[in-house]
């Protein structure tokens, strides 16, 4: 039992790993993209006041890391 549970840990660690250094180098492909600016992100420039919500970038990010759970968990 400890030695699967010690491979599962191990395997997360390295697709971490992976994933992480992979977004490290797209970083600048990935910072052209208009996440945050997209329409129907919610913006409020006032003197005193400055708010963002960006509900659309965040369902379609939802959208996107939903797709890769279930793609990984067929593997």
């Amino acid at each position: 039992m400890a030695s699967r549970l010690n491979w599962t840990m191990q395997k997360t660690l390295i697709i971490v790993g992976v994933v992480v250094l992979l977004i490290g180098l797209g970083w600048p492909v990935f910072s052209r993209i208009p996440l945050g600016r997209l329409p129907g992100d919610i913006v409020v420039n006032k003197p005193q006041l400055k708010f963002f919500f960006p509900i659309t970038s965040m369902i379609l990010v939802s959208g996107m890391v939903t797709l890769l759970i279930r793609l990984f968990q067929r593997m």
